[in-house]
């Protein structure tokens, strides 16, 4: 090949590479107009009945605190009895979430007295005494720190707004509980060095969205102003996200889109759109396809893969607390709320498939998911 002919194929490859590099980076992705989905009573009856289930069932279990002696080693429910079903402490936690939510919405389900008989024997003086007590604890002190810790809040922040006599005496038991984990958080954010930013448990910016709602439900200024402070120090300089990198394959929380619900609470309107606009890509761009896309889930029944599904729910309710947080003209709001009922869709369509992996903690997902508030 002469000289002028290889100069010429390698420019005609260079150009060919170039071109499908613009090509993928302005290709824009359909996104079908869908309905988000409403909850309705018979779908509270489907999910209030995976809680009412699970709080009784004691095991399988994991406790995830540590043990200073052998005389730590007796049930977990010895230790925390209030929250001592559904696997673990924190989806105990947001599945007892999940029946004062459902019960608020619908006080008439058929389930209605079954769900106040559970709550009232858990949300006595005696066991929340037996919780304040494992978590004064010295090896316990940070345990569920920061998860189950947000879950605790909006637990506490549902009994608040529940406006029934039951309720507020459930609020007033768990109060001093409260109190302890709500210091916590304060002490703790106050001191952390920078945000945790995995798709699991520790995600600094899913938690705190929780908390920042129990703050203001409580009208607990002081913590609303540590929250929006840190807030703001941890993400108000960053700009594009990663989006391309999630999700991994054991995430139930999108790092993007947390953060961005998060700031979507703490910014004002125009203050959040015009870093909304420098931290994420546009929902039809091709970077966005790993976002926009609902996760592939090899095997629905293996309890950290099947954090999937949860995926495809937290992903559903900050895609549209983010649309609800933009102008009713500004273009990214209806994709945005696309998104939302195309993620609620998968997941509704797949935590029937997932066994005890899923049932112990989805339907507070799900049920978050379809009545956002």
């Amino acid at each position: 090949m002469s000289k002028s002919m290889t100069i010429l194929a390698i420019s005609l490859f260079l150009f060919i590479a170039v071109f499908s590099i613009w090509f993928l980076k302005n290709r824009q992705v359909d996104l079908p107009q869908t309905p988000f989905r409403e909850i309705d009573v018979q779908t509270a009856v489907k999910l209030s009945k995976l809680p009412l289930e699970c709080i009784a069932l004691k095991y399988p279990n994991k406790p995830g605190n540590i043990h200073e002696t052998e005389a730590d080693a007796v049930p977990h429910a010895l230790k925390t009895p209030v929250f001592s079903g559904c696997f673990d402490w924190h989806s105990s936690v947001h599945m007892h979430w999940t029946l004062v939510r459902l019960l608020r919405l619908f006080p008439d389900m058929e389930t209605s007295t079954q769900i106040n008989s559970l709550l009232d024997s858990q949300f006595t003086d005696e066991k929340i005494a037996t919780e304040i007590a494992f978590f004064n604890e010295k090896f316990n002190l940070t345990f569920e720190r920061t998860y189950g810790w947000a879950w605790l809040m909006r637990l506490q922040a549902e009994l608040l707004i529940s406006g029934d006599e039951g309720s507020a005496q459930r609020a007033r038991k768990l109060a001093p509980l409260v109190k302890i984990i709500r210091d916590r958080t304060i002490e703790f954010f106050n001191k952390l060095p920078s945000a945790i930013r995995p798709g699991t448990h520790a995600n600094t910016a899913f938690s705190m969205d929780h908390m920042l709602a129990y703050s203001r439900i409580a009208k607990d200024t002081e913590l609303e102003n540590v929250l929006k402070k840190r807030a703001r120090d941890f993400f108000e300089r960053d700009v594009k996200c990663p989006a391309a990198y999630e999700p991994s394959g054991v995430d139930f929380i999108s790092p993007c889109l947390a953060e961005a619900q998060l700031m979507s609470q703490v910014l004002e309107k125009d203050e959040f759109k015009n870093w909304l606009d420098k931290f994420m890509p546009h929902p039809k761009a091709y970077e966005f396809t790993n976002i926009s896309a609902p996760p592939v889930i090899t095997d629905h029944k293996d309890y950290v893969i099947g954090h999937l599904v949860g995926l495809n729910f937290q992903r559903a309710w900050s895609f549209k607390m983010i649309a609800e947080a933009l102008a009713d003209d500004d273009p990214l709001k209806q994709p945005y709320l696309n998104l939302a009922a195309i993620h609620l869709n998968a997941g509704l369509d797949g935590m029937d498939k997932t066994g005890y992996g899923g049932e112990h903690w989805l339907a507070s997902f799900a049920t978050y998911a379809m009545t956002a508030e």
